[in-house]
């Protein structure tokens, strides 16, 4: 017979399990999983962040281009409204041209009487000429009778003196005598007269002349195209031709129509802002890095951005171009005074302009003012 447990005999309880073994290994586990963890963190910063600031202190700006008329005028036309794009040349507005037209034909009827008053000088000078010539012919014609006279005054002279010496024989009446004499002194009037006409032709020669160089001094050097009254005339004429040409308004740069304050019979004077272009597809970033952030960030330095517009399935790529002159405490409009008694430091941010791809705006265009989170590359120097 098979020997059967005692039931009277005590057995040995069994062994209860150890709560310090099991939460020594809950602990190893929980470590086990830390130090995975902090591993995988370490390799996604070293392979995603090491290396590289980021900040979401960033907006987008472009370089905005202001229209404003040159020439005061009413509003004929407005060909565009906001939010349109719009192409480099295209007409934004008109002006009435009623004004610049009249300007334009006034213009024109000056330069042609500026050049018809040229031609009047030039053949003043050729009739100027033509009288110094005639008054050298009037001066010869007056010493020639001068001479005539000299020669009349000499023979009567010759005859007076003859009978003079007559007249004492009684060969010569005293009638003779006295009309020799009267012979003598109207031959010597004749030649005071011829002597008086010569100094006259001088005279008038002399005024021709002066009248001659006066007008040759008005063309002397020039002709039509050098003229200053002409080159004068011409030049308000092609002023005049640009305001009528202004009296349309075209856009100076492609973008989208923004801040339009232009409407239809509005009176504009030059210089008034009717709207603003801004270029979209030539947009750029200004980030702002605490100057903490900006020891090993470099001009040429690739980045990426986003932005909360298209969300983080849109990732935007570009360069660091360059950084501001100062940080944005030192332009501001009441600067921060700090060399007080109360200082408290704080860190300053420095703006850095960077530059997006131009195929990802035309793309995903983005807006003036539009925030973005910005991660530069600072391992590529």
């Amino acid at each position: 017979m098979a020997d059967q447990p005692d039931p009277f005999t005590e057995q040995a309880p069994a062994k209860a399990p150890d709560p310090n073994a099991r939460r020594k290994r809950w602990l190893g586990l929980l470590a086990a999983l830390v130090a995975i963890a902090a591993v995988l963190w370490g390799f996604w910063y070293f392979i995603s962040q090491a290396g590289r600031v980021s900040t979401e202190n960033a907006y987008v700006g472009a370089e905005t281009a202001q229209v404003t008329p040159l020439i005061a005028a009413p509003v004929a036309e407005v060909r565009v409204a906001n939010t349109q794009a719009v192409g480099k040349g295209d007409i934004l507005a008109v002006l009435d041209p009623a004004d610049a037209r009249i300007a334009v034909a006034e213009a024109e009827a000056a330069l042609a009487l500026a050049e018809q008053r040229y031609s009047q000088a030039r053949a003043t000078v050729g009739a100027a000429q033509g009288r110094v010539e005639a008054r050298g012919s009037e001066i010869a014609q007056a010493r020639a009778r001068l001479r005539d006279a000299d020669a009349t005054l000499s023979r009567a002279r010759v005859e007076l003196r003859r009978r003079e010496a007559l007249i004492g024989s009684g060969a010569v009446s005293g009638d003779e005598l006295t009309q020799a004499r009267t012979a003598y002194q109207s031959a010597l009037a004749a030649r005071e007269l011829a002597q008086a006409g010569v100094e006259s032709a001088r005279a008038t020669q002399s005024a021709a002349t002066g009248e001659m160089q006066a007008s040759a001094a008005l063309v002397r050097g020039t002709t039509t195209a050098t003229a200053p009254d002409i080159v004068a005339a011409r030049a308000r004429l092609a002023q005049a031709r640009l305001n009528l040409e202004r009296t349309v308004i075209r856009s100076p740069i492609a973008g989208v129509v923004t801040n339009k304050q232009v409407q239809v019979g509005q009176r504009i004077a030059a210089g008034t802002p009717i709207m603003t272009i801004v270029p979209i597809t030539s947009a750029y970033v200004d980030a702002n890095f605490k100057e903490d952030q900006l020891a090993k960030v470099r001009p040429g330095q690739p980045v990426t951005l986003h932005s909360d517009f298209y969300g983080d399935e849109v990732e935007f790529r570009g360069r660091v171009v360059g950084f501001a002159g100062g940080t944005g405490a030192a332009f501001a409009l009441i600067p921060a005074q700090n060399a007080t008694g109360n200082w408290i430091k704080v860190v300053q941010r420095l703006p850095v302009r960077i530059t997006l791809d131009p195929a990802q705006l035309r793309q995903h265009p983005l807006r003036v003012g539009l925030s973005m989170h910005v991660t530069v590359d600072t391992r590529e120097d």
